[in-house]
């Protein structure tokens, strides 16, 4: 299916998507309320791994690792989205135990079909390469299922693990994007990679063998 054909099909919405997606080592699902005690352990634990590149927590905010039922209206909020088809999030699982997130965020339609993915891992499974092989089986996810036509994934600079994912996966780098967003309450620069339906049909086969 070539991209120019994909433009004009039908996109697919959050209501019909697979909730469970398998690589190799690591399987994605939606988080539940179930899983609180898991992810709030692996939260937890890698505060300050976590905290220098993720956005300021705004005051009077309750904590969701914290307190269940802050979590539960994470996970259906989390759902709401899915079911809207603008958001996708997903828990990553190794060896059936969690081990971090991934999400495609700001789903556009229209003329754009973009999606925005942001991970993170547990410090202790890092470097692995599971944040790589979940990337790929989101992308296959995004282009093959929900039919978008572009992704991007926006990275501090001196995230230099983050920024290895991109390398290993050869993701197109697309340049600096100034001030670009907040994160732990400063106005961060982002390096912007992009990502194409059109370079996943090339490189599908290739991605898929090495990954998944």
């Amino acid at each position: 299916m070539t991209g120019a054909t994909r433009r004009i099909m039908h996109p697919a919405t959050g209501s019909g998507t697979a909730s469970r997606l398998f690589g190799k080592r690591v399987m994605l699902r939606p988080l539940s309320p179930q899983d609180f005690e898991a992810w709030s352990e692996v939260r937890n634990r890698n505060d300050s791994w976590l905290q220098p590149w993720e956005p300021q927590v705004p005051p009077n905010t309750i904590d969701p690792s914290k307190n269940r039922d802050a979590f539960s209206n994470r996970c259906a909020a989390r759902d709401r989205e899915r079911a809207i088809g603008n958001n996708f999030s997903f828990g990553v699982f190794v060896d059936g135990a969690f081990a971090g997130e991934i999400n495609l965020n700001n789903v556009i339609r229209g003329a754009m079909q973009c999606g925005t993915i942001g991970y993170w891992i547990d410090e202790v499974r890092a470097g692995n390469g599971y944040i790589a092989e979940s990337v790929v089986l989101l992308s296959r996810f995004t282009f093959d299922e929900l039919l978008l036509h572009r992704i991007e994934v926006c990275i501090i600079p001196r995230n230099t693990k983050s920024r290895r994912v991109m390398e290993k996966l050869e993701f197109r780098e697309e340049g600096m994007a100034l001030r670009f967003l907040e994160i732990n309450g400063a106005w961060e620069d982002h390096i912007r990679y992009g990502f194409t339906v059109e370079e996943w049909e090339n490189r599908a086969e290739q991605l898929t063998n090495r990954w998944l």
